[in-house]
């Protein structure tokens, strides 16, 4: 068993494709083939099912069992390359949401990157739902959620409460500080599903005889549509406030009386952390704690 062929294993995990997998690692599907079936043979167990037909690979339970172990041989490979070079690395893997990531993470990041030259840090964007997923299957190290969903194995402490807003493109003819929800074109809403609460606050309380033309899922679709005549949208706090930094925008309270739930942002831990691990993600959690306080304390919940 070498490191190439877990690469190339845990690469076919990513994509469950073998012809995406042979892209990525720039090598020809046979010798990704040859990798898998080699690694099998070592591990005297099938990690695939070789179904015909399906263009997606699914993992066998054994192959399932096997990719936390694979991350982690990988990790020790690293941290052993470092050890004879006399250098400490920490490696650290986040899953997060896309407009927490470009709201109020990023900056962090870079923060983050700036004080500790020995973190390797892997940053997943993913739907909340997925997050999870990726957490329960030691994929990723740390979750940021905006959805309260229950796991096995997983615990989720909420850290950011944020209100909501109604917000339109700065060149809206009738400014308003505060609008009722009547007020708006229903079909003209940029309708962002934040979390579950908000979800059922909006198919109650916002017009449901005509229903908004676009969903959106990512802070770039934002950016791009809301400029468009009488689009509108509501949005939290950290949202509003990197808009801002790329373009004016209207924004004014909600003066309906049934008004949605500030929103909730949750961090999410696996139950049995990662061993290898734990001292990185203490750390980023301990920054993290200070960053929130300096930046957002508005919103943090601590």
């Amino acid at each position: 068993m070498n490191l190439s062929e877990i690469e190339t294993f845990l690469m076919i995990v990513q994509t469950r494709n073998i012809t995406k997998t042979a892209e990525n690692l720039f090598l020809s599907q046979p010798t990704v083939s040859h990798r898998l079936k080699s690694l099998e043979e070592e591990l005297g167990m099938q990690l695939i099912s070789r179904n015909k037909g399906y263009k997606l690979i699914e993992l066998t339970p054994q192959g399932e069992e096997f990719v936390p172990l694979a991350q982690r041989w990988v990790g020790i490979w690293k941290e052993t390359q470092l050890l004879q070079e006399g250098k400490e690395r920490h490696y650290l893997s986040i899953g997060c949401t896309d407009t927490l990531s470009n709201t109020i993470m990023a900056p962090f990041y870079q923060r983050l990157l700036q004080e500790d030259q020995n973190l390797d840090l892997r940053i997943k964007t993913h739907q909340s739902e997925e997050i999870y997923g990726l957490l329960e299957r030691h994929e990723i190290d740390l979750g940021f959620v905006y959805h309260h969903l229950h796991f096995k194995n997983t615990n989720m402490e909420p850290i950011l409460s944020e209100k909501m807003y109604i917000v339109q493109a700065g060149n809206v003819e009738t400014k308003k500080s505060k609008i009722f929800l009547k007020e708006l074109d229903s079909e003209k809403e940029l309708f962002f599903s934040w979390e579950t609460n908000y979800q059922i606050w909006h198919d109650q309380y916002v017009e449901s005889s005509k229903r908004p033309h676009i969903q959106i899922d990512s802070f770039g679709l934002i950016l791009s549509l809301l400029p468009m005549e009488g689009a509108w949208m509501i949005m939290p706090a950290s949202v509003i406030k990197m808009l801002t930094k790329y373009m004016p925008v209207q924004v004014s309270e909600i003066a309906d009386e049934k008004k949605p739930q500030p929103r909730l942002t949750y961090i999410v831990r696996h139950k049995t952390p990662n061993q290898m691990t734990r001292k990185a993600v203490e750390q980023f959690e301990e920054r993290l704690d200070v960053y929130l306080k300096e930046m957002h304390a508005d919103i943090y919940l601590r």
